[in-house]
C-alpha cells in the first residue's frame, strides 16, 4: 500500500507525508513518513479550534463575546474578512466558524490573540500532542516571510515565494521556524475529537460541524465524489505547501481520520494534480482500512 500511495505523491510531481486510521480501531493504520513533523500552514487553526472550543468549556472563553476587527489591522488573506472594506464585528465563536468554513487569516489571528500562544500550546500538550507546536498566526509568518525575502511589503515577499524562477527563501518550510505538526499527531486530535474525549458533547458538536462545513472539496473531498460519504476537515496551504487534514465518514458509519501533508515542485497557486492526489491517497488508504 505505501509503495501504491507513493506512487500517487510521484506521479502528481508531490513530496508526500499520511497517517490514516479506523476510528473504532485505532491499530488499524496506514501511514507513509507519518512521524515527519512538517509546517501546517492553515491546517494550524484545527488545533487552535479544539484548543478555543475547550477554553469555553472550562469558563474560561465565552463563546458569545463580540469583538471588532478593524480593516487597518486585520491580517490579509484571500477569503473572508480580509476582503471587506468596513470594521466587523463578530462573536468568538462565529470567527471560529469563519476561520475554519473559508480559512479566514483574520478570524484566526483574531482568536489566536484571545486564546494566547502559551495557553493554546499547554492545552495541545495536555491533548496528547507531542509533536505539534503552533508559534504564530497568519500575520505573523506573512512578516517572517518579509524578514526573510528582505522585503517591507507583504505581497512583494509574497511574490517571491509564489515565483518559480527564484530560489526559495531560507527556513520558510523549516519545521523549526513554524507551526508545525506530524500527519500521526494530527490524526490523534481527529480521533480524540470524534470520541468525545477533549471537550463536552456540545463543543465536540460544534467543531464537528464546523468542520463538516468547510467549502473546499478540491482535496480530501476530491477522492470521496459521493453525497452520501461525509467529509469534514481541514486545508493549508502556503507556497509549495498544499495540506488537508480530515476525517471521512461513510455511508454505513464507519469513520476514518486521514491526514496528508504535501509539497510541490512548483509554487504556482493552481495545481489540480497535487490537489487531486490528496484526494486520491486518502481514497487508497481509506479503501485500505476498510
Amino acid at each position: 500500500m505505501n509503495a501504491r500511495i507513493r506512487a500517487v505523491f510521484d506521479d502528481a510531481g508531490v513530496r508526500g507525508w499520511l497517517h490514516a486510521v479506523a476510528l473504532d480501531d485505532a491499530a488499524s493504520t496506514v501511514s507513509l513518513d507519518a512521524d515527519a513533523v512538517v509546517p501546517m500552514a492553515s491546517v494550524y487553526k484545527l488545533p487552535l479550534l479544539a484548543g478555543f472550543c475547550r477554553l469555553v468549556d472550562d469558563g474560561e472563553l465565552d463563546p458569545r463575546a463580540q469583538l471588532t476587527l478593524e480593516p487597518a489591522t486585520r491580517t490579509p488573506g484571500p477569503t473572508g474578512l480580509s476582503l471587506l472594506a468596513d470594521p466587523v464585528t463578530m462573536s468568538l465563536r462565529d470567527l471560529a466558524v469563519m476561520m475554519m468554513t473559508v480559512s479566514d487569516n483574520a478570524a484566526a489571528d483574531a482568536l489566536l490573540t484571545v486564546v494566547g500562544l502559551e495557553r493554546l500550546a499547554e492545552l495541545l500538550e495536555s491533548f496528547g500532542l507531542q509533536q505539534t507546536w503552533v508559534r504564530r498566526g497568519t500575520a505573523a509568518n506573512l512578516l517572517d516571510l518579509q524578514r526573510r525575502t528582505g522585503l517591507d511589503d507583504p505581497d512583494a515577499a509574497l511574490a517571491v515565494l509564489a515565483d518559480n524562477n527564484r530560489a526559495t527563501p531560507t527556513g520558510v518550510y523549516e519545521a523549526a521556524n513554524a507551526s508545525a505538526s506530524t500527519p500521526r499527531d494530527m490524526t490523534l486530535l481527529l480521533r480524540r475529537l470524534w470520541a468525545g474525549e477533549l471537550l463536552s458533547a456540545a463543543q465536540t458538536d460544534f467543531a464537528k460541524a464546523t468542520m463538516q462545513r468547510q467549502i473546499f472539496q478540491h482535496r480530501l473531498g476530491s477522492g470521496f465524489p459521493h453525497d452520501a460519504i461525509r467529509v469534514a476537515g481541514k486545508t493549508g496551504t502556503f507556497g509549495a505547501l498544499r495540506h488537508e487534514v480530515g476525517v471521512v465518514t461513510l455511508p454505513a458509519g464507519d469513520a476514518y481520520a486521514v491526514a496528508i501533508f504535501t509539497r510541490t515542485a512548483r509554487v504556482d497557486s493552481r495545481q489540480p494534480r497535487a490537489d487531486a492526489a490528496i484526494g486520491l491517497a486518502a481514497q487508497l488508504a481509506v479503501n485500505e482500512l476498510r
